[in-house]
């Protein structure tokens, strides 16, 4: 199993950016997949999850109406839109697989700066 999570980068405030996690080694349509970060001195935050068909959605509160999670089950690929960004969504942003309501494999982060 391997997540390759890439597009991060730095933006100013009120930017965008969008981050996507290439999976390979399993069948991707069939998991659940989610967007987690973490920030400096913080403990990881889910932000994101989306269900095998893409049908459910959820979002932590903080990012509702900013963040557009989507797959696409033809690429292997999930992706995290990130609008309206905020200082404090400067994180580490990590896709991770679930299984049972729980992540059994991450990726390796990729580090989302917001700032002017």
């Amino acid at each position: 199993v391997q997540l390759q999570a890439s597009g991060g980068g730095l933006v100013q405030p009120g930017g965008s950016l969008r981050v996507s996690c290439a999976a390979s080694g399993f069948t991707f349509s069939n998991y659940d997949m989610s967007w987690f970060r973490q920030a400096s001195g913080k403990e990881r935050e889910s932000v994101a999850r989306i269900s095998r068909s893409g049908g459910s959605i959820y979002y932590r509160d903080s990012v509702k109406g900013r963040f557009t999670i989507s797959r696409d089950n033809a690429k292997d690929t999930v992706y995290l839109q990130m609008n309206s960004l905020k200082p404090e969504d400067t994180a580490v942003y990590f896709c991770a697989r679930e299984f049972g309501g729980q992540v059994d494999y991450w990726g390796q982060g990729t580090q989302v700066t917001v700032s002017s």
